[in-house]
């Protein structure tokens, strides 16, 4: 097998911070009803001129720093999204253009707010391949412009912002030992944004008043019990396979859906909450890209030290969950 390395990583949050009392101000709701339904005090957003690659493009650059190599060593460029620039060009081809790497091969990955750990399979399969020496993962979304900002339900919800990781093929700490992936498309109409796809196409009077082009939770109580299970299961199945014990890691760093929903995992899990890495109060769930700029804060901050054993976790529409072991 061939040692994979993760070599650098990053986080880019835009500058405007929403508060539950901003949005109380447009919305019938309160900071305390937020907080107890979801934990989120605070969320970022994007500056109306911002992307996703936009996004992207600092958080990368933060990686290839720590990962000490340029954007002329990278191979490939994958980013995790569900809020791209366009459909066509990929957000990866938007941050290719606006990186100095045209020897890389850039695609995008969509697997909702499981799409950075789908990310960090597909790079360490071309590294596995020996196809690639050196690639960056990069998770980014505009959460903002996909809400209804009408449905108190949903849109206090999500933050936008990005994180990545370089992984290379190299030997030293701190390497990623193992992803763990699965999904379940027949119930995947729980969590979906029906408008954009050719499912609902061209744009139309119709699909905007019917608000198609949002961002819809159905059955939410049901889709917090499927997920708190899947959350769980992809720590202890990725655990297993390699002879570990919950006792033996370090930190859980989870896609930050809802705080009351991760501490149910937690609960699941018979661990302390204190092991989960938790951004969700003051970023929201900003999908796929919530467990990257987790994992990066959680290295830059000094929480996660050397010889500590990393377990991110994830679940997202699709239905996808899945998880990454990542050994410092």
């Amino acid at each position: 097998m061939v040692p994979i390395r993760l070599a650098g990583t990053g986080s880019y949050l835009p500058e405007k911070v929403l508060s539950n009392y901003d949005i109380s101000e447009t919305l019938d709701t309160t900071h305390e009803w937020i907080v107890k339904r979801t934990g989120v005090h605070t969320r970022r957003v994007a500056a109306p001129e911002e992307a996703a690659s936009d996004l992207a493009l600092p958080a990368s650059r933060q990686a290839l720093e720590a990962a000490g190599i340029s954007d002329r060593d990278l191979d490939y460029i994958i980013v995790a999204t569900i809020t791209p620039d366009t459909h066509c060009p990929s957000a990866a081809n938007w941050l290719q253009a606006k990186m100095d790497a045209p020897q890389a091969v850039s695609f995008d990955v969509t697997a909702a707010c499981s799409g950075f750990v789908f990310g960090l399979d597909v790079a360490s399969r071309y590294i596995q391949a020996g196809m690639a020496q050196h690639v960056l993962v990069a998770a980014s979304e505009v959460m903002s412009r996909v809400q209804d900002w009408t449905d108190r339900g949903n849109c206090i919800l999500w933050g936008d912002g990005a994180g990545a990781a370089v992984l290379s093929a190299a030997e030293g700490m701190p390497k990623l030992i193992d992803t763990y992936l699965a999904s379940d498309g027949a119930n995947g109409q729980n969590l979906l944004m029906p408008g954009g796809g050719s499912k609902t196409t061209p744009i139309s009077y119709e699909s905007v008043d019917q608000k198609l082009h949002t961002l819809k939770m159905i059955e939410a109580s049901a889709s917090v019990r499927v997920a708190v299970k899947f959350f769980a299961e992809s720590v202890t199945i990725i655990l297993d396979k390699h002879g570990l014990k919950l006792d033996d890691v370090d930190h859980i760093i989870p896609h930050q859906a809802n705080l009351r929903m991760l501490q149910s995992v937690a609960k699941r899990l018979g661990v302390d909450f204190e092991k989960f890495v938790i951004t969700v109060d003051k970023y929201g769930n900003i999908s796929s890209a919530s467990s990257a700029i987790a994992l990066a804060e959680a290295i830059h901050s000094g929480r996660i030290r050397p010889g500590d054993l990393v377990c991110i976790t994830v679940f997202g529409g699709g239905l996808t969950w899945g998880s990454a072991l990542l050994q410092f």
